[in-house]
């Protein structure tokens, strides 16, 4: 959850209440548009409008939204996206990625990463050299204590305390960002989410190998010279019957329908993160 609580909105003693609340109140399966409606238009007749079934939203209760809890008790099902994440030898053979301890073995499995992937040299302390590719394409060679690949949602983690920009996670992008670069035209960048994004540890570097952290796990044996990290955006869409597939669905705290009301994104900068907050004022 970190410790900003960004993804922390319910207490977990709360978890009843907010199954109950999303059950009831029918919310949508996470419309990409839908937490950056001007909740000031949604009329009563849009809230209990709609047929049961998937196209409508993984629970399928769209029918009975807000009758049972009221029209000003709606809550909302985000799908935030995940990278699905591949590391392959120098011969082009998967390794596994599934944790600590098991790399090394062979795999022909991506495993999913919910914040970010880390490439950092670790306690070596020279700077590490890795080859960027974007698209398929050879983008540049890094001079850094590391790379990340985030997420949206991990956007506002470690990313962010090395400069990277902070990302709405309705957006489908993921953002690269570098670790203290050599270069200081080395700026962070926002690309499409279904954009592969490669990392290859060059034969330049000075170190034997570099670290490995997926969602804060890291690997227990490093990435050597030639092997590669790779990274895409996961697919998130329906599938042939209409019903959802990809991305982790969370229930977000109950929006009224006062336009005042915001999406919970937008309170957390400011309440969180004291977005351009003044210096010298008290909050």
């Amino acid at each position: 959850m970190g410790t900003l609580g960004f993804l922390g909105e319910w207490k977990f003693v709360e978890y009843k209440r907010a199954f109950r609340e999303l059950y009831m109140s029918g919310a949508g399966s996470g419309e990409r548009s839908a937490l950056l409606e001007d909740h000031s238009y949604i009329t009563t007749s849009t809230r209990t409008s709609g047929a049961v079934g998937c196209a409508n939203g993984a629970l399928g209760w769209s029918s009975v939204r807000g009758k049972s809890m009221g029209s000003t008790r709606e809550v909302r099902v985000l799908r935030r996206s995940r990278l699905k994440v591949g590391i392959f030898d120098a011969s082009g053979s998967r390794i596994n990625a599934g944790g600590v301890g098991t790399l090394g073995s062979v795999s022909s499995h991506d495993v999913y990463a919910m914040n970010e992937v880390i490439i950092h040299r670790g306690r070596d302390p020279h700077l590490a050299i890795m080859e960027v590719s974007v698209g398929g394409r050879f983008l540049t060679e890094a001079v850094a204590d590391g790379m990340i690949i985030s997420t949206p949602t991990g956007s506002t983690a470690y990313s962010l305390s090395s400069g990277g920009s902070i990302i709405h996670p309705l957006v489908p992008s993921l953002l690269l960002t570098p670790v203290c670069p050599r270069s200081l035209s080395f700026r962070p960048l926002v690309l499409p989410a279904n954009t592969p994004v490669t990392l290859r540890l060059s034969s330049k570097n000075r170190g034997r190998e570099v670290e490995v952290s997926i969602d804060g796990i890291r690997l227990s044996r490093g990435v050597d010279v030639g092997v590669e990290v790779r990274v895409w955006g996961e697919e998130i869409g329906q599938d042939e019957e209409g019903c959802l597939k990809g991305g982790v669905p969370c229930v977000i705290r109950s929006v009224g329908g006062d336009a005042s009301n915001d999406d919970g994104w937008v309170g957390g900068l400011n309440g969180l993160l004291k977005f351009n907050f003044p210096f010298g004022e008290e909050g």
